[in-house]
Order: C-alpha cells, then sequence, then structure tokens
C-alpha cells in the first residue's frame, strides 16, 4: 500500500510582512509551510527536510536569492528542489535570463497575483506528490520483483531437493532390494535344498557336524538381512529427529575391546585379524549400543575393503578429546571421495568388493555428531584409510 505523501514548501524572505503574506496566500490542509528570513536559515532547513517547492525572495540582504539558488544546485540534496522568484523588479528578460540560470523553474511578480500565486504552487505540489507516488510505486514493484526472484530460486531449490529427493529413492529401492536378496536368496536355496534332501530320504545330510554348518549359514544371512534392516530404520529415525541416544559414563578403550573380540571370529574366517591398542584410560559419555555400531561399522568396513591385511584399531586420549582410530591397509579413498563417502546410499568404487546399502558411514556419523564428536577421515588412494571417532572426554 502506498503512503500518504507529504509535501513541504519553503518560504524565504527577509520582510516578516512578505512571509505573512506570501503564507496567508498558498497556505492549504494538503501541504506543510515552512520559512525562513535569511538564506543560512533556509539551508539549514533544506538539509533538514525534502521540500517540494522553494518560494525565493531576490533582493535579500548578504546572500541574495540568485545566490542561493546557485548554492542549492551545488549540493546534491537541494539540487533537485524546484525553485520559484518573487521578484519586485519588472518583467525584464536580462533579469528573468538570470533567474534561469541560477536555477528558477519560474517567476512571480510584485504585486502579487493570488490566483497566480496558488495555481502555480498548487501545480509544483502535485507534480512533487506525483513524482513520489512514482517512486514508490517503482519501490513496491522492484520488492515485488525482488521477492518473486527470491521465491523463484527457492522453487528452483525445491525442485531440485525434490529430484535429488527422487533419485535417492530410485536409487534406495535398487540397492536395498539388490542386497536384500542377496541373503533372502541364500536361506530361499538352503530351505529348498534341505526339503529336497528330505524328500529324497536323504538323512545323512542332516548329521550334527552339517547341523551345525546350516545353522552357521543361516544366521550370518539373518544377520545380513537384521543389519540391512537395522540401518533402513536408522535412516529413517535420523530424517524424523527420533534416533534415541542416551548417554551414559562409560570407556571408550574397554567398548573397542569388546568390539574387537566379538567381530575376531568373523575376521578369523576370511584370514585376517585385528590389532587392538588402549592408551589408558579413555572416558566418555556415550551410548554404548550406539557407539558399539560405529565401531562395529567402521571395522566391517576395514575388513570389506583392507585387502584381506591386518586393521588397527587404537583408542587414546588427546586433552579434551578421546580418539579411537580404526586403520585398514587396503585400497584407500581418493581425496574427491572423501565427503561423499559420508552421503546416503554412496559407496566406494570396487568391482571386486562386495557392496553394501551405503548407510553405514552416514549413519555413524549421525550418531557420533548426537554425541557431540565427529568422524575424522585421513586416507590416500593405495595407502589405506583411517577413520577417527573423536569424543569429548568425560571430565
Amino acid at each position: 500500500m502506498l503512503r500518504k505523501i507529504e509535501a513541504k514548501v519553503l518560504i524565504v524572505d527577509d520582510l516578516p510582512e512578505n512571509l505573512l503574506a506570501l503564507r496567508s496566500l498558498i497556505q492549504s490542509d494538503d501541504r506543510t509551510l515552512f520559512q525562513a528570513s535569511s538564506a543560512d536559515e533556509a539551508l539549514s532547513l533544506m538539509l533538514e527536510h525534502e521540500f517540494a517547492l522553494a518560494i525565493l525572495d531576490v533582493k535579500m540582504p548578504g546572500m541574495n536569492g540568485f545566490e542561493l539558488a546557485e548554492l542549492m544546485r551545488g549540493t546534491e540534496k537541494t539540487r533537485h528542489i524546484p525553485i520559484i522568484f518573487v521578484s519586485a523588479v519588472g518583467r525584464d528578460m536580462d533579469y528573468a535570463f538570470k533567474g534561469y540560470e541560477s536555477g528558477a523553474v519560474d517567476f512571480l511578480h510584485k504585486p502579487l497575483s493570488p490566483f497566480e500565486v496558488r495555481s502555480k504552487v498548487s501545480m509544483f505540489v502535485e507534480l512533487y506528490r506525483h513524482r513520489k507516488a512514482l517512486s514508490q510505486q517503482l519501490e513496491v514493484l522492484e520488492a515485488a520483483r525482488r521477492e518473486q526472484e527470491a521465491l523463484l530460486t527457492e522453487l528452483r531449490e525445491t525442485q531440485a531437493e525434490l529430484q535429488k529427493a527422487v533419485q535417492m529413492r530410485d536409487s534406495f529401492m535398487s540397492i536395498a532390494s539388490h542386497e536384500l536378496r542377496t541373503p533372502l536368496n541364500g536361506l530361499i536355496l538352503d530351505v529348498q535344498l534341505r526339503k529336497l534332501r528330505l524328500e529324497q530320504g536323504r538323512t545323512d545330510a542332516f548329521t550334527p557336524d552339517k547341523l551345525h554348518e546350516m545353522i552357521a549359514r543361516d544366521e550370518r544371512q539373518i544377520r545380513s538381512l537384521s543389519r540391512l534392516m537395522d540401518d533402513m530404520l536408522d535412516v529413517s529415525r535420523i530424517r524424523t529427529g527420533k534416533l534415541s541416544v542416551i548417554p551414559q559414563p562409560g570407556d571408550l578403550g574397554v567398548l573397542a575391546g569388546n568390539v574387537v573380540e566379538g567381530l575376531a571370529a568373523q575376521f578369523a574366517s576370511q584370514g585376517n585379524h585385528i590389532d587392538l591398542q588402549v592408551d589408558g584410560p579413555a572416558p566418555v559419555m556415550m551410548d554404548e549400543f550406539r557407539i558399539e555400531q560405529v565401531l562395529a561399522n567402521l571395522l566391517t568396513n576395514a575388513l570389506r575393503y583392507g585387502g584381506g591385511k591386518p586393521v588397527l584399531v587404537r583408542v587414546s586420549s588427546e586433552g579434551e578429546i578421546v580418539r579411537a582410530e580404526v586403520r585398514d591397509q587396503g585400497m584407500g579413498i581418493s581425496e574427491a571421495d572423501q565427503r561423499r563417502v559420508f552421503e546416503q546410499f554412496e559407496r566406494v568404487c570396487d568391482a571386486g568388493v562386495a557392496q553394501g546399502l551405503g548407510l553405514g558411514l552416514f549413519i555413524s556419523e549421525q550418531i557420533v555428531q548426537a554425541h557431540g564428536g565427529r568422524i575424522e577421515l585421513s586416507s590416500r588412494l593405495g595407502e589405506g584409510s583411517c577413520f577417527s571417532v573423536l569424543l569429548p572426554r568425560r571430565v
């Protein structure tokens, strides 16, 4: 909405009776009148207010009207104020030219004609109002244009986010279906094979040793399915802000030892092992279940991408920080991919390595951040990788 436009008119004359006479002619409810009895007083008012019109008496002691007009035209704030000169001199052309050269837009000649004075003042006041109204409208249009640009930018960003979300959804569905199918197919094939052997009366296929092998194989497949389902549930919790983290006093070195012990058999089955180094107490506030999930994920990745070489786990305290490092000697991660691997569904490309959902590092980083910590990655291609979990030391 356009604001009401105030019009201010300045009258300058050294004689009080002239000011009073001119004021009585032009005063109106739609304008505010200011008066000055000298050029210095007039300049002071013009620097303080924005005037629609200045009516200057030509002959004043000290600085006359022409000199005041020239000074106004040399000042940025006052150069655009329309000037009407009031003169007792007749309509002399040389005199008029001098006035116009000084910056006048019109003349009022004494004795003043009330109709002429009112009509000229009203004309300049209306011109001022129209000009200000146009300026306001342009400001409104410019503000609307900027708002539309901002909305358009926001719309484009939202559209890009939606496209990315759709791509991520499609990628997730493709990856999830593939990854879930692998252990599920193994279970289905094992069940079908056992059913066939039972129908054939092959009881020799169910000796205690073979049953142990079947159970161990089933457990591996079920663990894989369970891990995949847990990852998907955690991503959903993270997106909705419902990831549960309940920190309790604990020791990161002790927890790391438990995780290493729990994964030792899995490493040994692939001809590998984990070296554990704990450099003294490592007191932290942590949700043991969640931090165990992080360390297990880092160790599983180290087994997957470590090239069959030993993995080192080291826990140490550094001032106010407790650090747990998981270092492998495998393929390494390029500098360009080091940030990408923490994004959802991003995986290190290696045709010779079984791929997961690409959620483990994303979930791990979210868990560590929820503890007030961070995960750092140091790696070079061909020289292995070191993932470091940094948590605040418990005082």
